[in-house]
């Protein structure tokens, strides 16, 4: 061998190992926001974050395959699996899936021995691989602002908190020492009602983690779109009512008592308490009508359908158009041979 040659194989191996490990180092470094960006819609974590869509691709929870996390078209088409994880709470973004998990050991009585059964976990957005443990502990109404995931915290010490932690998993904190609900996120403002002592309208500025009352109400789960607040009034049998920020003008939307809702652009969708029945109207209160008798929850929207469930119904979920006349679908999606 010549002296050339005893030079260039050590040198073509070193280069070989700087090459895999640049490889192994891009793939692996997290890859943050350079904005607030949201990951979900405040009415769809309300009502538990199965359905999110970003940048023409939905993520969801598949309910013909126990509820695990599934993608696909806004149509319905193109349907794949990202996990295997059941997963709730889903948030995304540019590069990452983001969802509360919270698996259950199949025909086992023995889950308490699965490591992370419910814990808040990321994944690449594109194929579903690289996950990352953000919080081994339980962990639900989780949001994303900017870099930071908000959730809702349990231990054995404090019990449900307020925590948020970065996207790479690292400055996990107790943001709050009550379990606000983290669900109203609106650029780097995470809006709340009280707990304790009131069910007034919070804001808290994600740079600073200072929160300020905007609104002296009794208020129950808020959805701040712009300069209005959309919430049910616990002082007025919970009626949903909306709120201009701004002005402090209150509008009762209907005087009938709501269980759960959801806004999607100028159109609400709720659950009305006597004689039940899952229905929609303007954001003005206009135009009341009713889609399906009965007791229905968990009302997630996209831009194409709006998705709700059964009460005590688990196995099925239903979908309606967001636009148009209004009919009930049952909702499958299988992975196509």
């Amino acid at each position: 061998m010549s002296k050339k040659m005893k030079w260039i194989l050590p040198i073509a191996a070193v280069l070989l190992i700087i090459a895999i490990w640049l490889i192994h180092f891009f793939h692996t470094k997290t890859r943050f926001n350079d904005t607030y960006v949201n990951g979900n819609t405040a009415g769809n974590l309300y009502n538990g974050g199965m359905f999110c869509e970003y940048d023409g691709t939905v993520y969801f929870a598949n309910p013909d395959d126990n509820y695990r996390l599934y993608s696909m078209s806004l149509n319905g088409d193109d349907v794949k699996k990202l996990s295997n994880d059941t997963a709730t709470f889903i948030n995304a973004d540019e590069h990452y899936i983001y969802y509360a998990r919270n698996n259950k050991a199949e025909n086992s009585d023995f889950s308490f021995l699965r490591w992370n059964n419910n814990s808040l976990c990321r994944i690449n957005r594109k194929n579903g691989k690289g996950r990352v443990i953000l919080d081994p502990e339980p962990s639900m109404y989780a949001s994303l602002l900017g870099n930071y995931m908000y959730y809702l915290h349990y231990d054995k010490d404090t019990a449900t908190t307020m925590y948020r932690v970065k996207i790479d998993g690292k400055e996990k904190e107790q943001v709050k020492d009550q379990p606000y609900y983290t669900c109203s996120a609106n650029g780097n403002y995470l809006y709340y009602n009280g707990l304790e002592n009131d069910r007034h309208i919070y804001s808290m500025n994600a740079e600073t983690k200072s929160s300020n009352q905007i609104f002296d109400g009794d208020c129950w789960m808020p959805i701040v779109d712009g300069d209005t607040a959309y919430y049910m009034d616990c002082s007025n049998n919970y009626c949903l009512t909306k709120v201009n920020l701004n002005t402090k003008e209150k509008t009762v939307l209907t005087n009938e008592r709501v269980d759960c809702f959801n806004v999607y652009g100028s159109t609400i969708y709720y659950c009305r308490n006597q004689n039940p029945a899952l229905c929609r109207m303007q954001t003005d209160g206009s135009n009341s009508e009713v889609i399906s008798e009965g007791i229905y929850t968990d009302i997630n929207i996209t831009s194409r359908y709006v998705y709700f469930r059964r009460l005590n119904e688990n196995d099925t979920i239903f979908y309606t158009p967001t636009t148009g006349a209004a009919n009930l679908n049952t909702f499958h999606a299988s992975v196509k041979d």
